[in-house]
């Protein structure tokens, strides 16, 4: 063949200037690729135009493709949505495939407008469109649409299927009807170990613990196979430790340990959780020091423990020792600080959580609040009330709740009935927190008025509103009145007295010097009493004098609890009262072999937003010199005006200018001179005393605010004192 002559050809002007290089750019392949090539929402977009653009006969397919990329990809499910409404005729198989992917989303309510459109175009229900269905009804807490589910699943014959069965039982569950959950449970012809379980932590997230461990115990004799996993195990510990059953959690390691069972990090952290929960320390820390790494949840766990039973050091040094923190935790540390008589330690430490970023939720809050008011710093009180209110929680009933009695206790009545007369709604603990601020500031006038207006508002008192006032009734003298009261809780209200109304009333016999009734009425309780019960009478013999009755009640109390510090004290006073001082040696020896020490007195004073604490002749404060003279200057001022010492308090063997010294250098003589030092104009002097006030202390405020011209709140351990122009709230009645 003859070679042809090289030409070169002229084309002709091409007239798409950017030309597709591939012509297959749009074909149903491509475009699944591209689907899957998609690395963000922003390619996806792009394919979806092409899809729209291109009117191929598998766009339906395509579009689906596109809308489960779209749910990992998207933030939210709204693209995703809008994907599922251009699909013309969605299939069965693909809905139960989107119905699976919503379900595990962050919107799960999502997947009941899958389930609208599916009923809407009459698109086929099948047994495999209930499980995740239910699941997002679950999640979403949707019982309405879960209850309309659940007739359709009867309907169609698919209430029988065991997936669909499991799927009611975990739905019903979520959403707090344990009864209807139990229910379909109990018509299962086949339970698998996902089904026990989900009824069993049904119950422990409804708080029926003992009917948890029933059904444990119910699945351990079924011989279901396979064995309990960690998942139910965890969950049966979980209700152990929030229901403090040592024993049970005890017998449930026995059992893991017996079968063999393998103990993950999972199973661990359960029983680390379960043994700080039920106070059982020791164990707890010994399976937390095996844990590595260890877990954040965990640690909390043990934080919390510790906390709970008041050893906050322990507690702190697994707190210091969790890197990053949640709020939980946080929650937890303060909580336990709260609790344990170190406000100021709380409130330091909510300051630190602020400053590192966490924002508080509710439970947080109402520790916060109930440090605040075991300070009893007002100005350090306005602050919290401020910041609730900038921070959403205004209008929470437990926060308002708090609220009230956080100001009562630091002193201002006012600002505590403000908060009660703002509340948009209020329930039976509103009403007993302010009956109960009134009963402790000795206003029974006002506590039995807001006692009978809540009755005229249909609110039903409840225990602790009785307990609130019979306190009222005792700290103001009506016998009476208290006795009536008593009556009317059981005879019209129902309630069975407990220990702590039966203890309000020997409290209110007492102290109107009506010892003999009060010892026949702990005769006459239907059970034994207690060391409130014995307390309150010991309290009220040392306060007239009754030494022999005084001395049976220590006695009583004692052989209950013989470490108690109080009745070893009140013991020893009673028999230095009758200068017995033999005895007194005997009594303070034993407390000396025991480790036992009495609680010491200290006084609280806030000024300029600082919380200043004084002890008995305490000299470490940095103006220590000044309020030593300013002390000296109080007391020749008061004995102008007819102040004498009062030392038959000091019950100590020491002459009578050393009790009159020592009497001069209580905690609160100090508090108060600091703040007649540093008062200005017009401002009232609070403090707070851990111990009852001394009736020289008492006396010498009540001259104080008469000389000074200043109202003087002192709240002791049992109450406050109002103190002006020379007279208490209490009038002498304390």
């Amino acid at each position: 063949m003859a070679n042809l002559p090289h030409t070169t050809l002229a084309l002709p002007p091409n007239p798409n200037p950017n030309p597709n290089p591939n012509p297959n750019a749009n074909t149903p392949t491509t475009l699944f690729t591209a689907i899957s090539s998609s690395k963000n929402l922003r390619q996806l977009k792009q394919v979806h135009a092409q899809i729209l653009k291109s009117s191929l006969d598998r766009s339906d397919d395509l579009l689906f493709n596109l809308l489960l990329s779209s749910c990992t990809l998207s933030p939210s499910l709204h693209y995703p949505l809008s994907v599922f409404n251009q699909i013309s005729k969605p299939q069965t198989h693909s809905c139960n495939k989107l119905l699976r992917e919503f379900s595990r989303c962050a919107e799960p309510d999502k997947a009941l407008l899958v389930y609208e459109r599916m009923r809407r175009e009459h698109v086929a229900v099948d047994r495999f469109s209930f499980p995740p269905l239910l699941k997002a009804v679950s999640r979403a807490s949707a019982l309405t649409e879960g209850v309309e589910i659940h007739g359709l699943a009867w309907k169609l014959g698919f209430d029988s299927d065991p997936f669909v069965e499991t799927a009611l039982v975990r739905m019903y569950a979520a959403c707090g009807r344990i009864m209807e959950a139990r229910l379909v449970f109990d018509k299962m012809s086949c339970r698998d170990v996902v089904a026990w379980s989900i009824m069993i932590n049904g119950y422990c997230q409804s708080g029926l613990f003992d009917t948890a461990f029933y059904l444990f115990e119910e699945m351990k004799n079924s011989n279901m196979e396979p064995d309990p996993d960690e998942m139910i195990l965890s969950a049966i510990l979980s209700a152990c430790g929030r229901a403090g059953k040592l024993t049970y959690g005890e017998a449930i390691h026995d059992f893991i340990k017996e079968n063999d069972i393998v103990v993950d990090s999972h199973l661990r952290s359960a029983l680390v959780a379960m043994y700080a929960g039920s106070g059982s320390m020791d164990l707890a820390q010994q399976l937390f020091d095996k844990m590595s790494p260890k877990d954040f949840v965990v640690a909390t766990a043990m934080v919390s423990g510790y906390s709970k039973l008041g050893r906050v050091e322990d507690a702190r040094l697994i707190f210091n020792q969790i890197v990053e923190k949640d709020l939980v935790c946080w929650s937890a540390m303060i909580s336990g600080y709260a609790d344990s008589d170190q406000p100021q330690e709380a409130l330091r430490l909510f300051n630190e959580m602020e400053v590192s970023g966490i924002r508080p939720d509710q439970v947080t809050m109402l520790s916060v609040i109930s440090a605040c008011g075991h300070l009893g710093a007002l100005d350090q009180a306005k602050w919290v009330h401020l910041y609730v209110g900038k921070n959403g929680f205004g209008r929470v009933l437990s926060v308002n709740n708090a609220l009230i009695d956080m100001y009562a206790k630091c002193g201002s009545l006012e600002r505590a009935k403000e908060v009660f007369e703002k509340m948009r709604r209020r329930n039976v603990i509103s009403w007993t927190s302010m009956i109960s601020a009134f009963a402790m500031h000795g206003d029974a006038s006002n506590a039995l008025n807001f006692f009978n207006q809540m009755k005229d508002e249909n609110v039903e008192p409840n225990g602790v509103t009785f307990v609130g006032v019979l306190y009222a009734c005792s700290h103001a003298g009506l016998v009476e009145e208290g006795r009536k009261i008593f009556e009317l809780m059981i005879n019209e209200y129902n309630i069975t007295p407990k220990h702590e109304h039966y203890g309000c009333m020997i409290d209110l016999y007492g102290r109107a010097g009506l010892l003999t009734e009060a010892l026949e009425f702990i005769e006459a309780m239907p059970f034994a009493p207690n060391v409130v019960i014995w307390g309150s009478l010991m309290a009220a013999c040392q306060i007239h004098g009754e030494m022999e009755l005084g001395e049976f009640a220590a006695k009583q109390l004692l052989e209950m609890k013989p470490e108690h510090d109080g009745a070893l004290v009140a013991l020893s006073n009673i028999y230095a009262k009758q200068r017995r001082w033999e005895d007194v040696g005997m009594v303070r020896k034993k407390m000396k072999n025991s480790g036992i020490s009495k609680e010491r007195g200290y006084s609280r004073i806030e000024l300029n937003n600082e919380v200043h604490e004084f002890l008995m002749a305490d000299r470490s404060h940095k103006q220590a010199d000044q309020i030593y003279q300013k002390l000296d200057e109080v007391v020749s001022e008061l004995k102008r005006v007819g102040y004498t010492p009062n030392t038959c308090c000091v019950l100590v063997d020491l002459e009578e200018e050393e009790k009159k010294e020592a009497i001069l250098l209580h905690s609160e003589k100090l508090a108060l001179s600091y703040g007649l030092i540093s008062k200005t104009k017009g401002s009232s002097i609070r403090i707070v005393k851990n111990l009852r006030i001394c009736e020289d202390c008492h006396a010498f405020m009540k001259l104080a605010s008469k000389v000074y011209e200043s109202e003087i709140i002192v709240r002791d351990r049992t109450r406050f004192h109002h103190y002006k122009h020379g007279f208490c709230s209490c009038k002498d009645y304390w």
